[in-house]
């Protein structure tokens, strides 16, 4: 009987580390700030940790009264950018936001903000996981986290 209870605890201590073992994981953060009142982009790559595939299918900030996962395309010459519902992340596979295609807009910042501040945003996953993300925010004219 000890065995078996200690068998059990064993079980629900591994799987209670288990849950806590992130499925996406975040890096390159950065923000693109616009003059004014002007939205600005957000660009971080994500990593699919997880044998199985999950999407992300939001965003928030504290920093922002409105966070949207969008995609920017080009077609016959033409830029536009779309709203997406959601962003699939292939089991151990790769996605990056980046100027010119996915990418979170930030809209009505609550305080100023200047290059050289971090803001977070927390990214939402289909299986309920929030992932915050530290964005380092840049100058208009920058095309990556460190140029």
């Amino acid at each position: 009987m000890f065995r078996s209870l200690v068998a059990a605890m064993l079980l629900v201590a591994g799987a209670a580390h288990a849950a806590d073992v992130p499925t996406v994981k975040a890096s390159e953060g950065w923000l693109r700030i616009l003059p004014g009142n002007l939205p600005a982009g957000g660009y971080v790559s994500f990593e699919n940790l997880s044998d199985h595939a999950v999407s992300i299918v939001g965003a928030a900030s504290p920093d922002y009264a409105e966070a949207m996962i969008h995609r920017s395309s080009t077609d016959g010459g033409m830029g536009r950018m779309e709203m997406i519902d959601s962003v699939p992340l292939p089991p151990k596979g790769t996605l990056a936001f980046a100027p010119g295609g996915y990418h979170v807009m930030l809209m009505g910042a609550k305080h100023p903000v200047k290059p050289g501040d971090t803001l977070v945003v927390t990214f939402a996953l289909s299986d309920g996981e929030k992932l915050p993300v530290t964005l380092l925010a840049r100058p208009a004219n920058a095309t990556g986290p460190t140029d």
